[in-house]
């Protein structure tokens, strides 16, 4: 039965539900006068019930592996809501191959690359690409700056890059260890106070994964 959670200790409020076999984080984000929704896994009309009368503005896939984007397209067609994907994980979204996973395809109406900045009400979403688990693998990023609580914490979406006291697989097709240290560092530099909301498991801190993970992958 999928279970859900919620925290206020970011700079935005974040809801979330836990899906599927391998219990991924399905993320619903609103400041209140947007809202995005982060990776729809395994059950959409679970996704649906548990988004209510809230109205979705954006989907966001941190990449193209079929545990987060298989309920995507239902979703897109049920509210009508923008997806977002990297410009490199994109096609295999659109066009997935057999050994993707058997997931629908859905379309991507917006690709972004580095630096990109998704805006959605008051939040500025920047895009940090950072490949290893796959290709187009991203994290989003909104500084606390200009939110409604600018004395919080930001917030990563982190997707399968970086988790509680782990990283994300290198070992399927498209993994690279090397392109996921690369990213580690670029991660490593964000503000401790930084709240990681990753594709898996126990949301965490930039700080917390200073010991944990940067340490012993970098």
């Amino acid at each position: 039965m999928a279970r859900t959670f919620k925290t206020l200790q970011g700079c935005v409020p974040v809801k979330g539900i836990v899906l599927g076999p391998i219990d991924n984080n399905t993320y619903l984000i609103s400041d209140g006068k947007g809202a995005l929704l982060v990776d729809p896994s395994s059950d959409a009309q679970a996704i649906l019930r548990f988004l209510g009368d809230t109205t979705l503005d954006a989907i966001v896939l941190t990449h193209r592996h079929h545990d987060h984007v298989d309920a995507a397209a239902a979703v897109r067609e049920a509210t009508g809501a923008e997806v977002i994907a990297s410009e490199v994980d994109a096609p295999r979204i659109e066009d997935p191959l057999p050994s993707d996973g058997g997931f629908a395809p859905c379309p991507v109406d917006r690709r972004v690359k580095d630096g990109d900045v998704v805006a959605l009400g008051g939040m500025r979403w920047k895009a940090i690409m950072t490949p290893g688990h796959t290709p187009g693998s991203m994290c989003l990023l909104l500084d606390a700056e200009g939110t409604d609580h600018p004395e919080k914490a930001p917030v990563l979406i982190a997707g399968d890059t970086l988790f509680f006291g782990s990283i994300g697989r290198t070992d399927f097709e498209g993994g690279d260890i090397n392109a996921m240290r690369r990213s580690l560092r670029r991660l490593q530099t964000l503000p401790n106070e930084t709240v990681v909301l990753p594709g898996h498991g126990n949301m965490t801190t930039i700080g917390a994964e200073q010991r944990r993970v940067f340490s012993f992958y970098l």
